[in-house]
């Protein structure tokens, strides 16, 4: 009768460490998720700044402008991961033209505001991209735990879905074309 005991003990023990296991990682998906969304917000605060020094230097190149703002509304109302992704590699699309325009307009690259900015914006990039790295990690080993044994038992047991990854969209590795 003890050793029912035990083995009982040892099987509820497992569970919980399992569980906990899972449920941990979960919390860390949802750490990495709000670094994300941190940075990208920043990134989209930065935005308005960055595109008023331009305008100021480039006032016929609105429609470049327009894809701007488009994006960091897209970004901003994103609402889950897929669609913040979207939206992220779209501003990201959207600010190289940016960049490419200020390329032509030498008074601008030779701004301070505007190497101010654009050095900020750089500095959030590499945070982004960071931030992008962790999630992604922290959903490789969360969703390991779900498709391996035992935990995948539980997984299903207690409803633990597979997590998305912050992925970016097919394309997104082009260049993107600028029209003079």
């Amino acid at each position: 009768m003890f050793i029912l005991y035990i083995v009982i003990a040892v099987l509820v023990i497992s569970v919980i460490v399992v569980y906990n296991s899972l449920a941990t990682s979960k919390v860390a998906i949802d750490e990495a998720l709000s670094g994300i969304e941190v940075q990208l917000k920043r990134r989209a605060d930065l935005v308005p700044n960055l595109i008023e020094t331009v305008k100021g230097y480039a006032k016929h190149e609105t429609g470049v402008f327009d894809r701007v703002s488009e994006a960091r509304e897209k970004m901003l109302s994103a609402s889950n991961i897929k669609e913040e992704a979207k939206a992220d590699n779209m501003l990201s699309g959207a600010l190289k033209s940016v960049f490419a325009i200020a390329e032509s307009y030498p008074d601008l690259k030779a701004s301070s505001n505007f190497s101010s900015l654009q050095s900020e914006l750089s500095d959030l990039e590499a945070k982004i991209s960071y931030a992008r790295q962790f999630y992604n990690s922290n959903v490789k080993n969360y969703n390991n735990k779900i498709v391996t044994f035992p935990s995948n038992l539980l997984a299903s047991a207690f409803n633990f879905k597979k997590a998305d990854f912050f992925d970016a969209e097919e394309g997104v590795e082009n260049p993107v074309p600028v029209k003079f």
